[in-house]
């Protein structure tokens, strides 16, 4: 080789490590750019809520606040904004579901008090039980001043949309309120496949038939300022949506239920990412609601940030389509979090 070709060898060498160390530097850019995360699926859980759970049959999660810190710090979650897990408070006994959504709500003000800028919370309320729910609705807006709430997708067999909560769901539409939603297996379908588990069929088509109950009792368009989130990126209710389509063409009531159109509440719901993060659910998702309502989400403890970083990213969002997921959503939705970090 001559001292001409070294020269040359050296300076290709030398153009294509600059070229990769800019390209490193560059992918470092674009993470920094993205701000850190808010996760609005992220389940937590307290000694007398476990206790609970235990006498009910009902499984418990192993939940610390170090391990939940230890998680969003690993995948870039600035905060995250609790729940508990199904079944919430709803055991049928009033006086329970009482002390439990209070002792729930006081429990989330202090995670987000001791842990400045990490926490934000969703409060519980027994949603079958109007009158404990309208008085824990205004302790926890008035006194603790969480974020919103958090509601099961049905309750005994009744869905949301029902309108034997409709006191309920008219107080939460005047406070123009933050409702968080969690799937559960309803009392119909527990065990419909054998050797299959509800949350694998029954959780997201809970969530699709609470949408259904919210549409087409009319509550959606009768209590307009509720802001509602849906878990798992609808459910399966994007993929069914030519047959909402047609209950709607079927409807003799549309203009007394649905004056502005189906489509036209679908978009204005949020949806979370939680295990609704692959190219299938956020390719129906994108059809039916704007970027603007989508939320990020994890489930955690049952999943955690790295599946939902990931299908996100390989999406193909832009990378302002990406911040608006992750985190900007979340702000306009709850602007009370932008002071938390």
């Amino acid at each position: 080789m001559t001292d001409t070709d070294k020269t040359r060898r050296r300076l290709v060498l030398s153009l294509g490590a600059l070229a990769a160390s800019t390209q490193v530097v560059s992918l470092f850019a674009q993470a920094a750019e993205r701000a850190p995360r808010i996760d609005v699926h992220h389940h937590v859980s307290f000694p007398r809520f476990d206790e609970a759970l235990k006498t009910q049959g009902v499984r418990t999660v192993t939940w610390t606040v170090e391990r939940s810190l230890a998680e969003m710090d690993k995948s870039g979650i600035a905060i995250a904004v609790t729940s508990l897990i199904q079944p919430s408070v709803s055991f049928g006994d009033t006086a329970l579901g009482r002390t439990l959504s209070r002792e729930a709500n006081e429990f989330g003000a202090r995670l987000v008090r001791d842990h400045p800028g990490r926490f934000g919370a969703f409060g519980t309320i027994p949603y079958t039980d109007t009158e404990g729910s309208l008085k824990e609705i205004e302790y926890a807006l008035d006194t603790l001043r969480l974020d919103g709430f958090q509601l099961m997708t049905s309750y005994s067999g009744k869905y949301l949309g029902d309108p034997v909560f409709w006191p309920v769901l008219e107080e939460l539409n005047r406070r123009s309120a933050v409702m968080y939603t969690h799937p559960l297996a309803p009392a119909c379908c527990g065990n419909t496949v054998p050797g299959v588990s509800a949350g694998t069929i029954e959780y997201a088509t809970d969530t699709t038939r609470t949408i259904a109950s919210l549409l087409f009792s009319g509550a959606a368009a009768r209590f307009p300022n509720i802001r509602w989130i849906f878990s798992h990126s609808g459910g399966t209710m994007p993929f069914l949506l030519s047959r909402f389509v047609q209950e709607e063409r079927l409807m003799k009531d549309k203009a007394e239920k649905l004056p502005k159109g189906l489509m036209h509440e679908l978009a204005k719901f949020y949806y979370d990412t939680a295990q609704g993060n692959h190219a299938g659910a956020l390719a129906a998702l994108v059809k039916i609601a704007p970027v603007s309502q989508m939320l990020y989400g994890t489930d955690y403890p049952f999943r955690g940030g790295a599946e939902v970083n990931a299908g996100l990213a390989e999406y193909g969002f832009s990378a302002a389509d990406l911040r608006a997921i992750d985190r900007d959503n979340a702000l306009k939705l709850m602007p009370r979090l932008a002071k938390q970090g």
